[in-house]
This record gives C-alpha cells, structure tokens and sequence, in this order.
C-alpha cells in the first residue's frame, strides 16, 4: 500500500524548495514563511515515509540516497505549483468578465467608459448583459452587476459608486400643453410615466423639502424600461421623476425641463455587486476597481 497521499504534495515541494536553495532559511524566506515551519514540514514528510530524506549539519545540508530519489519526483511538484503561481500572478489580466447594467446605464454611460478600460486591458474580454431586469448573478454566472441599493444577500458583495435622489422632468411640448404643476394637487391631476420595477402601486412615495409625501396620480403610464420612461418623458408622454445624472445632456438640450425643483425623493445608492470578496480573479478585480475609479455616473465631470 502507499506511503504518500494527495496531502504530502505542499511537503514535497516544500522539501524541493529546500534542496534547490540549499538551505532551510533561505527556502522559508522564497516561499513567504519561517524557517521552523518549512523544517517541520519536511520533518513530518520524512516521518510519513519513514525515510530520511537529509543530513543537517550546522554548514550544509546533504541529500541521502533516499532524498535523492525522492528529489527527482518532488521537484516535479515544485515546477508544477510554481507554474500554477505565475499564471495566476499574471501581471496582465486575461480572460472573459461579465457585467450586468440596466439599458440606459449601458448606453449613456458604461459605453463610454469601454474604450479605456480595454486600452489598459487588451487581454480582458468582457461580456455586457444589458437588461432592465434584476438577474440572479450566481444563478446566471454573471460576475459584476451594478444595482440600487446594498444587496440582501450575504453572498453578495457591494461597493458604492454614488449617491443620487430623483428628480421631477418633463419636456417643453408637455409642459406647453398642460402648465407646469406647483402644488401636490396639482401633480395629482397630470399623467405620470412611472417605472414599473419601482412604483408597483399606483401611490409614488417623494419628498417634498425632504419631507416624505405621497402622489397618487389619476393617470399614469406603467414601463419597465428606464430608457424607455426618459424617451416617452421627451416625447411629451407625461411627467416623471427621472435620474439627474442620466439626463444632462436632455437638459442641456431643453429637451426636457426639470420642475417642482423641491420635489425629489429618498437618496438611492447605487453598487457595484459581485459574488465574494475573496478569490476574484484578476480579470474581474480590474473590472471592479476600473468603475470604481472612473464609473461615478453622477459626477458629470466624469464624462
């Protein structure tokens, strides 16, 4: 039966490391250890095999013909999880990540960011899920997601990009058409484009000077699609509380005109959610700490 197990492998590149540097100071200050540590390792491989493996002198250590056969073998382990380390630290991050952002995000402002981020990373390729629906990313294999809100889930982890509050808008033609609202009746009676993910009742709870209220239009039309609300916004569709960072340039424009400017709503986080903290790989950590640094979607300053 066999003395050695799946469990001796470290041991014996260990032990590799050791003959290969000539001494046990110098093998524990290549592997990030002690000294102790890497002779006791070696110590307990020579207690499993019941051999020993080298003759310590205060000067020199010599290989016995033991540890000469069993060198020839180990230093095999030694190259391989050598080799596993350097692909691993690869100063160049390579492979496919995956992201997932809602339709108006990806256009008005991760498109921007890309052409950078692949000049830096030529070897990352990246996998864009635009999608107004909320994906399960352990489910769905998606490594990055950017969400509202810090994720409930213990096995996600989030990271803050901003802070924003919503904002009342509608386009010229509207307000032409049926007057600029000034009072919380008054916004009761006009046609409101709500998204639908976020207003799952008719009632739309705001802030009024910060002071929570509630807006119960008589009439509303429901969409699941951020994009879509703005564009049905501009078209002269209704009013609607939409994102001040994802409308500058329509307000620049005057194609759509912000009103009732004390009117706003709770403060969103918006994150960067990923499924753990530890272990990520290169490809998907440059990814994250890329849109940390660049992707603050309410600094306008940013693009």
């Amino acid at each position: 039966m066999s003395t050695i197990n799946y469990s001796h492998l470290k041991a014996l590149a260990i032990f590799a490391s050791v003959v290969e540097c000539g001494s046990f100071a110098e093998a524990a200050r290549r592997l990030g250890t002690s000294r102790s540590r890497v002779s006791e390792q070696v110590a307990g491989l020579e207690a499993s095999l019941d051999v020993r493996l080298l003759q310590r002198t205060t000067r020199q250590l010599m290989l016995t013909d033991e540890g000469n056969a069993v060198f020839s073998h180990a230093k095999k382990c030694h190259e391989i999880l050598h080799g596993i380390d350097e692909e691993l630290r690869q100063t160049a991050p390579k492979g496919r990540v995956s992201i997932t952002v809602t339709n108006d995000i990806a256009h008005k402002f991760l498109l921007p960011l890309l052409p950078e981020f692949k000049r830096r990373y030529l070897e990352i390729d990246l996998h864009i899920v635009s999608s107004d629906d909320k994906l399960d990313l352990i489910a769905q294999n998606i490594d990055v997601g950017l969400r509202i809100g810090l994720p409930r889930d213990d096995s996600l982890v989030g990271r803050v990009l901003y802070q924003e509050q919503f904002a009342l808008y509608a386009s010229p033609d509207y307000l032409k058409k049926y007057g600029e609202p000034k009072t919380i009746a008054e916004l009761n009676n006009h046609t409101w484009i709500l998204l639908s993910q976020l207003n799952s009742r008719i009632m739309h709870y705001l802030t009024l000077d910060n002071t929570p209220i509630d807006v119960t239009p008589k009439h509303y039309e429901l969409c699941n699609s951020p994009h879509l609300v703005q564009e049905m916004v501009k078209a002269g569709l209704g009013i609607s509380t939409l994102l001040p960072s994802t409308v500058q340039k329509e307000v620049a424009s005057n194609e759509l005109i912000r009103v009732f400017p004390s009117l706003g709503s709770e403060t969103l986080l918006f994150t960067l959610v990923y499924p753990s903290r530890k272990h990520v790989p290169s490809r998907t950590r440059a990814l994250i700490d890329y849109l940390v640094e660049t992707c603050r979607f309410g600094n306008a300053a940013s693009f």
